[in-house]
């Protein structure tokens, strides 16, 4: 789960982590008051969950408390759109009025889950400021890395080690090697996927402050923080997206694909989505009904795909447990009625029900091709995808 930069910045102000003197404001009279307050020199910054907001002007520095509210009242109510977003973009709801500093250096410090290792790792990088990805690309030697234990937890010696390879001033490194160590108890005390402060900056007067603030929260973990879960703000999503959250479906719309898919279970997913790829086409999106869907939300999910315009067709894959077959087959034919959808569906269903739900689809007027593994749907789709490029 995304939050605000605001709100990270809250977080990080629990923890210790020294960060700019701030305010947020959703109207120009709340803009200019906050600006006033902090000294009327400020940066604006949109707040939305994407990056890339300096290069797309959802950053700018203003010079005056009056030139903070006309900036306000110039983005309140936008939509920013950016190398993260779609073509859309996102809404920009709320502003935060930030004070300028004297800046000398700028640094890049994050804390991510490695997959492969299990456990939490620190990156940090000279180069900050910039997309984190062009320096891995560019300039990796410029890119230290600490593997954190995920029992012992991030030891001091090695916090200390990274603000060393990021050559702060010597008066510097005590405070940094401090912010590193405060940064990791944000990552492992609230259950973050990630935490992420790019820049980093050294001051004139050498003092280490955290510019900006970004965090990930693990959506899985949230039952753990209800004072957390409650910081979610649907608007930032796509609008199918919005749909999916409220009906607890897993849904993340993809660019570019032409493949809706509907499964259930994460892995299933990604094996679907690895199927749509091998047949030559991309997944339209990532949607997953989860393991005791009932029959309405089997319905939202299949109108959540059909309404996508990027969907050409439609990959149904169950391997069915205590969501049964029939009732997602049921769910299937009744939203597809209720939209008049006609696009193909390729479907394989297997588990609890399988043959009534196969039955229930085979029965109904729909476009439906059944197999019975996805080794056949990959070949199904394939087909099926060359038939609509020679009738457009």
């Amino acid at each position: 789960m995304n939050i605000h930069e605001y709100q990270a910045k809250e977080i990080f102000e629990k923890f210790g982590v020294p960060t700019p003197n701030s305010g947020v404001a959703s109207t120009a009279e709340e803009a200019i008051e906050i600006a006033d307050r902090i000294g009327g020199r400020v940066v604006v910054k949109a707040q939305v969950h994407a990056g890339g907001r300096g290069k797309a002007g959802g950053v700018k520095l203003v010079e005056s408390s009056k030139q903070a509210g006309q900036l306000t009242e110039e983005l309140i109510g936008t939509h920013l759109v950016t190398n993260q977003t779609g073509p859309t973009g996102v809404p920009i709801e709320k502003v935060m009025i930030a004070e300028t500093l004297d800046i000398k250096d700028e640094l890049y410090l994050s804390i991510v889950i490695d997959g492969d290792l299990g456990a939490p790792v620190v990156m940090a990088s000279s180069e900050g400021g910039m997309d984190i990805e062009e320096v891995a690309a560019t300039t990796p030697e410029k890119i230290f890395r600490v593997i954190a234990d995920p029992l012992i937890g991030l030891s001091p010696y090695h916090a200390r080690d990274l603000a060393i390879a990021l050559e702060v001033p010597s008066e510097s490194i005590r405070a940094t090697t401090k912010l590193i160590i405060d940064l990791y108890k944000v990552f492992i005390e609230n259950d973050c996927s990630l935490v992420e402060v790019n820049p980093l900056v050294v001051t004139k007067d050498n003092a280490i402050v955290a510019l900006d603030a970004k965090i990930n929260l693990e959506d899985d973990a949230l039952f753990r923080h209800p004072e957390l879960a409650n910081l979610i703000d649907p608007n930032q999503l796509d609008p199918l997206e919005q749909r999916a959250y409220k009906s607890d479906l897993a849904y993340v719309k993809l660019s570019g694909g032409r493949v809706g898919c509907m499964v259930n279970g994460a892995g299933l997913a990604m094996a679907t989505m690895d199927i749509t790829k091998n047949a030559g086409a991309d997944p339209a999106n990532f949607l997953d009904i989860g393991g005791s869907a009932n029959q309405e939300r089997i319905e939202e999910a299949f109108k959540i795909i059909v309404d996508d315009t990027d969907v050409e067709i439609v990959l149904v894959n169950l391997f069915a447990g205590i969501a049964r077959s029939d009732v997602v087959a049921a769910g299937i034919v009744a939203a597809a009625a209720e939209t008049a959808a006609k696009m193909p569906l390729v479907v394989s269903m297997r588990g609890t029900n399988a043959k009534e739900g196969i039955e229930i689809l085979t029965d109904s007027d729909l476009d439906i091709t059944v197999v019975t593994d996805l080794a056949g749907a990959a070949d199904v789709l394939q087909q099926k995808l060359l038939e609509l490029e020679r009738s457009n």
